[in-house]
């Protein structure tokens, strides 16, 4: 049974009405400052933790509940005699729920004006105190850290057993762990944040990578099993969920996602993304082993689905395919003439599911989508042997301003709008990339070689096997040419213009081989290789 709540929270989001609920049932309400304050105002009978404890608040408030009539009415196991007898002894109640959040350490460091002092004076003890007593506690004692818990638990209050102010193990349990996890992420963001202050330890020059990197992600599902059958895997996402990114997905039909499914959704999620900004209001993007193996933009999602399919339509066979708008009952019907993994879109109409639902396997998956809805990782995590290595992603988009023609011929504006197209392309092939395209379309794709003349000679031969011409197309290399070979080989193959960073020892070599092979050529001044 409940009968005493300690409440004291920073974010006050719903809690003057789980008070209500509590005082209701007839709970004894404690708390501290302004929450006390703000539940007094309110009508709820409510004491004080300095009038409960007899001790009052000190320090500027950073010595509140560190007492032993609290943390001993909380940390006490009610099935010890000797505890509940010492209790007795000292006149100290049980307290048999706690509900804490805490000072509010990661939005504090988050602004820009924000100094040493404002963060330390950010860094809460007491709270964490408590929510730890509780936790550890957690078979006597209820312990909340997440307004969003507050109904399931009065919920249960009401209902469980038809006991009246009964909460399940199972759920104490659940919160307890909560809890742990909470007050782990507050920490390693208070270590993360320190270790990352230079000599003069001023809050504008921090460092990007701190000493000590604390990350924390809560796991969705475990996965049958990881890139192969003898392999174990589970997913996990980001604590604080980063807008438009794949782990937002929802699933609307079709098999668990697998670890390879997961891994390529979020290559063709990303580049898909990428693609905004052009004429064409749609675009699709079919991936097949972490590689997109045709990407177009069209009128509508049929239409750029259509013709991102005659790339390389053997290898969109079993693949993931995203679009960036809607999946309507056009672009479904020629979804269901192909066999493929997964289907990724901001939304799908009602007709399409109908049509989809045919294909049971297939699994669909909504993301939103919207213009300021489509942020990206801030750092990229790489496991090597006993180490990780962390980079910030690689969210540059280069516009037409960036570029520098360094050839003769200048393009026109047509061939300018298929080069920004096939550098965003190239971005998300594995290095070394080469990607002809030609009116907003990938014509081949060589992904993932050794040599870049390779590459080069792959991306055309795929562009053959699918009956595509090369005539007038162009071409986008993730990294510099080094010698003027690769530039032969896809000049020789049809291209007219190509992009790349630029930035070889022999740059003058190849520019010069561009003017006598009478190409256009573009530097980015930015290289993309994916590894």
């Amino acid at each position: 049974m409940i009968k005493s709540a300690l409440i004291s929270v920073s974010d006050k989001t719903g809690v003057l009405d789980f008070a209500r609920a509590l005082s209701a049932m007839g709970v004894q309400l404690l708390s501290t400052g302004g929450t006390a304050k703000m539940l007094a105002d309110n009508g709820l009978a409510v004491t004080e933790v300095a009038d409960y404890t007899g001790f009052p608040e000190m320090l500027d408030g950073r010595v509140k509940t560190l007492h032993p009539k609290v943390h001993g009415g909380i940390l006490a196991r009610r099935d010890f005699p000797e505890h509940m007898a010492k209790l007795a002894e000292h006149g100290i109640p049980t307290i048999d729920m706690v509900v804490v959040n805490l000072y509010p350490f990661q939005a504090t460091v988050a602004k820009d004006e924000c100094s040493l002092d404002d963060a330390i004076e950010n860094i809460d003890i007491g709270g964490p105190a408590m929510l730890r007593s509780s936790a550890k506690n957690h078979k006597d004692v209820v312990v909340i850290c997440d307004p969003a818990d507050y109904g399931v638990v009065l919920a249960e209050m009401k209902t469980t057993d038809n006991t009246p102010g009964f909460v399940s193990y199972e759920t104490r349990f659940r919160l307890a762990t909560k809890v742990y996890a909470h007050t782990a992420q507050y920490d390693g963001a208070i270590a993360n944040y320190l270790t990352s202050l230079g000599p003069d330890r001023a809050h504008a020059t921090r460092g990007a990578y701190p000493k000590n990197l604390n990350v924390a992600f809560e796991k969705v599902q475990d996965m049958r099993y990881g890139e192969n059958p003898h392999q174990s895997a589970a997913f996990y996402r980001d604590v604080v969920a980063t807008p438009g990114a794949l782990a937002n997905y929802r699933q609307l039909q079709g098999k668990e996602l697998s670890f390879n499914n997961i891994a390529d959704a979020d290559a063709a999620w990303e580049c898909v993304k990428s693609m905004g900004g052009f004429d064409q209001s749609a675009a699709c993007v079919i991936v097949k082993h972490a590689n997109p193996c045709g990407v177009a933009l069209g009128s509508d999602a049929a239409d750029a689905y259509k013709r991102a399919l005659q790339t390389d339509p053997t290898s969109a066979f079993g693949g993931i395919i995203a679009f960036n708008v809607e999946v309507d009952a056009a672009a479904a019907v020629e979804l269901a003439k192909l066999f493929v993994e997964v289907l990724i879109a901001p939304t799908f109409s009602a007709e399409a599911k109908q049509i989809l639902s045919a294909k049971q396997n297939v699994r669909l998956l909504e993301i939103p989508l919207d213009a300021a809805n489509a942020g990206v990782n801030a750092m990229d995590f790489k496991r090597v042997g006993g180490g990780l290595l962390v980079q910030s992603a690689d969210a540059k988009n280069v516009l037409v301003a960036d570029l520098k023609v360094v050839s003769k011929l200048q393009p026109t504006p047509q061939q300018l709008q298929d080069m920004m197209f096939a550098w965003r392309v190239a971005k998300y092939v594995k290095s070394n990339a080469i990607v002809f395209c030609g009116n907003n379309m990938t014509l081949g794709v060589g992904a993932g070689q050794m040599s870049r003349i390779d590459s080069a000679r792959i991306a055309s031969i795929k562009a053959q096997n699918a009956g595509l011409s090369l005539a007038g197309s162009v071409v986008a290399s993730d990294a510099f040419f080094p010698f003027r070979d690769g530039l032969d080989v896809v000049v020789d193959a049809g291209a007219t213009c190509v992009i790349h960073p630029g930035g070889s020892m022999r740059d003058q070599e190849v520019i010069d081989a561009a003017d006598e092979r009478g190409v256009v050529m573009v530097y980015t001044g930015t290289r993309h290789f994916r590894h």
